[in-house]
C-alpha cells in the first residue's frame, strides 16, 4: 500500500513537470523540426510568455480627461436644446445665457412673458435632462444650476466613459496585453495607458484624440436651388440674418484629402471650398451607428471611403425623415465639417457613406473612431515615455543574468552545505521556476522587470523552505533518531513554519496587488505564484525523493545532509 502511494505521488510529479515544461517551451501550434533546436526553444519561450512594457518596449502615456470642459460643453448644449424646445412650443423665450467657469455651471432662459414660465419648464423637460439640476424661477428668468455633488459624479462618469472609449480603440488597435487604469488621486481625472510593442506613440495619441462626432443633417437650400453651398462663411451667415441661431448652423464644406494633408507645404490643413447652412438639431447622430468600415472605391491607396450602417431605431428615424424629404439635400457632417452633400432621390434606411480621398490607414482609423464613439471630453497628455525594444532586451538580459547568477550561487551553497540532500533541494528549486513560468502562461499574466524580481525572491523563499526542513532533520539525527524517522519528523515539524512564512508573505503580496499599479502587480503575481508552487516543489516533491531513497534502502544508517 505504501509503495502504491509512492507511485501515485511520482506519477503526479512527472505529469505536472512534463505539462509545465510543455507550456514553457512548447509551440502554440503543431510541432516542427525547428522546435527541437535551441533557437526554436528560445523563440517558443518568447512567444509563450507575455512580456510587459519594460521588457518588450512600447508606449507609456499618462493623460488627463478635461472634465471641466466636459461640464462646460454639456451646459452650453443644454442651453441650446432648452431654447429650441421652448421655441418649438411657440413659447416666449427671447434668448438663453450660460455660466460655465470656476466650478459654476448654470443655464438661464430669458422670457418676454413671465406668466409662461411654468409652460416653458414643462416644454424644456420634454427635451432636456435637467433632472439633477437645481431649478429657480425669478421674474422673467428661469435658471437651472448644477450642484457641486452632481458635478463630482458627472466628472467621474466622464473619466469612466473615456476609459471605455479608449479601451475599445486600443483593443481594436491590436495591442497585446495593454494596461489601462485610473491614475493618481481619485478626483484627478488621470488615466494610465501602457501599450507593449507599440513604438509609434504619435499615431496612438492621434487615434485616442480623434473626434467622431458624426451627424446627418438637413441642408437649408440657398435662394439659388442649383447651388447648395455658399462661397464664403459671411455669405452663408447673411442668408440666415447675419449670425447662427439655435436651429441654423453654418459648417465648412470640405471633403477630406489625405494626399494633400501629407504635403509638407499644406501642413495637414486644407481650406474649405465652400460653406453650407443646416438645420439643427441633426436628424441622427453618431450614437445611432451600428458599424463603420473602411472600403476601397477604386483600389487606389488614397481612394477609400467610410461605409456605415445604423442601429434599428436610428434606421427607422432616418427612413421616416428621408421619405418626407425626397428632393431635398442632406449633409454628412463629421467633426464640424461637411464631408458630402447628397440629393435625396428615395427613402434611405440603414446605411450610408462618407466619401473623400482617405488613405487606407486614415480610413481604418476613422472607422475605428466612429465605431468606438466619441470621447466625452478632450484629453491632455501629462507624461509620455517610449521604451525601445533594445532597452527592453537589455532589461531581459539583466533580469535573466541576475536570476541565473542567483540560482547558481544558491545551487552551489546547497550542494556544499547539505551535500547529497542538496541535490534534492536543487531539483525542487528548478521545478519551482519551471512551474512558476508555466503558471504565468496559464493565467495569461504579463511578466515585467519587477515580476522577474518577484521570481528571484521566490527562489530565496524556496531555499528557505529547504533550509528549515534540512536543519530540522539534522537536529533529529543528532538526537539519535533513525533516518526514516528524522526525515518524517523534519517535514512534519517544519511544515507549520513554512506555512506561516508563506501565508504572511502572500498577505503582503496581496496588498501590493490590490493597491499597486501595473509593474507592482507583476511583482506580486510572480511572488505569490512562486510561493504557492513552492509548497508543491519544496514539500511534496522533495519528500517524494526522500521516500524513494528510503524505499530502496529501508535500513539506511546515514543520510548525506
Amino acid at each position: 500500500m505504501k509503495n502504491s502511494s509512492l507511485w501515485i505521488r511520482t506519477i503526479i510529479i512527472v505529469l505536472v513537470t512534463l505539462f509545465g515544461i510543455y507550456l514553457v517551451i512548447g509551440p502554440r501550434r503543431s510541432f516542427t523540426a525547428s522546435d527541437f533546436t535551441w533557437e526554436g526553444i528560445k523563440q517558443n519561450v518568447a512567444d509563450n510568455i507575455n512580456l510587459g512594457l519594460d521588457l518588450k518596449g512600447g508606449t507609456h502615456l499618462v493623460m488627463r480627461v478635461k472634465t471641466d470642459e466636459y461640464l462646460a460643453t454639456m451646459t452650453r448644449e443644454n442651453m441650446d436644446a432648452a431654447v429650441n424646445a421652448a421655441r418649438q412650443a411657440n413659447l416666449p423665450v427671447t434668448d438663453g445665457t450660460v455660466t460655465a467657469e470656476n466650478g459654476n455651471y448654470s443655464v438661464t432662459l430669458n422670457l418676454s412673458d413671465p406668466a409662461q414660465a411654468d409652460a416653458v419648464v414643462e416644454a424644456v423637460k420634454q427635451k432636456v435632462d435637467f433632472f439633477n439640476w437645481t431649478q429657480n424661477i425669478s421674474g422673467n428668468q428661469i435658471t437651472w444650476t448644477l450642484p457641486t455633488q452632481v458635478q463630482t459624479t458627472l466628472k467621474d462618469q466622464a473619466v469612466e466613459q473615456a476609459m471605455q472609449v479608449i479601451d475599445s480603440r486600443i483593443n481594436a488597435f491590436g495591442v497585446a496585453e495593454p494596461t489601462l487604469q485610473r491614475h493618481g488621486a481619485t478626483n484627478s481625472g488621470q488615466i494610465l495607458l501602457q501599450m507593449p510593442g507599440v513604438d509609434d506613440p504619435e499615431r496612438v495619441k492621434k487615434l485616442l484624440n480623434a473626434d467622431s462626432e458624426l451627424s446627418l443633417m438637413e441642408v437649408v437650400s440657398p435662394p439659388n436651388p442649383n447651388l447648395q453651398t455658399y462661397p464664403t462663411r459671411e455669405a452663408a451667415l447673411q442668408s440666415i440674418g447675419g449670425k447662427e441661431t439655435a436651429d441654423r448652423k453654418v459648417f465648412p464644406y470640405m471633403e477630406r484629402d489625405d494626399a494633400a494633408s501629407q504635403d509638407g507645404q499644406n501642413q495637414g490643413k486644407k481650406e474649405p471650398s465652400s460653406y453650407i447652412v443646416v438645420k439643427y438639431p441633426a436628424v441622427i447622430d453618431g450614437s445611432e451607428l451600428r458599424s463603420a468600415d473602411a472600403v476601397s472605391q477604386t483600389g487606389a491607396v488614397d481612394d477609400y471611403q467610410i461605409s456605415f450602417t445604423l442601429k434599428p431605431a436610428g434606421a427607422a428615424k432616418f427612413g421616416e425623415w428621408t421619405a418626407r424629404n425626397i428632393g431635398n439635400y442632406m449633409a454628412v457632417v463629421l467633426n464640424g465639417e461637411a464631408k458630402s452633400v447628397a440629393f435625396i432621390q428615395s427613402q434611405i434606411t440603414d446605411s450610408g457613406q462618407i466619401s473623400g480621398r482617405f488613405t487606407k490607414e486614415s480610413a481604418e482609423d476613422l472607422a475605428l473612431t466612429l465605431r468606438s464613439g466619441s470621447l466625452p471630453a478632450k484629453i491632455e497628455y501629462l507624461e509620455e515615455r517610449t521604451v525601445g525594444p533594445s532597452l527592453g532586451a537589455a532589461s531581459i538580459r539583466a533580469g535573466v543574468t541576475a536570476s541565473v547568477g542567483g540560482l547558481i550561487f544558491v545551487v552551489l551553497f546547497m550542494l556544499v552545505y547539505y551535500r547529497g540532500s542538496g541535490v534534492n533541494a536543487v531539483v525542487a528549486l528548478v521545478l519551482n521556476m519551471i512551474l512558476t513560468l508555466a503558471a504565468l502562461i496559464v493565467l495569461d499574466a504579463t511578466l515585467t522587470l519587477p515580476g522577474i524580481a518577484g521570481l528571484i525572491l521566490s527562489i530565496g523563499m524556496a531555499v528557505d523552505s529547504n533550509v528549515l526542513i534540512f536543519e530540522r532533520m539534522r537536529e533529529e539525527l543528532r538526537a539519535g533518531r533513525l533516518v526514516k524517522d528524522a526525515v518524517a519528523v523534519g517535514f512534519d515539524k517544519a511544515f507549520i513554519t513554512i506555512i506561516d512564512t508563506h501565508v504572511t508573505t502572500i498577505i503582503a503580496a496581496a496588498i501590493l496587488y490590490l493597491y499597486g499599479s501595473g509593474p507592482i502587480r507583476g511583482f506580486a503575481v510572480t511572488l505569490v505564484l512562486g510561493l504557492l508552487i513552492n509548497l508543491f516543489s519544496a514539500v511534496f516533491v522533495s519528500r517524494t525523493i526522500f521516500m524513494w531513497l528510503l524505499e530502496r534502502n529501508p535500513n539506511m544508517k546515514e543520510l548525506s545532509i
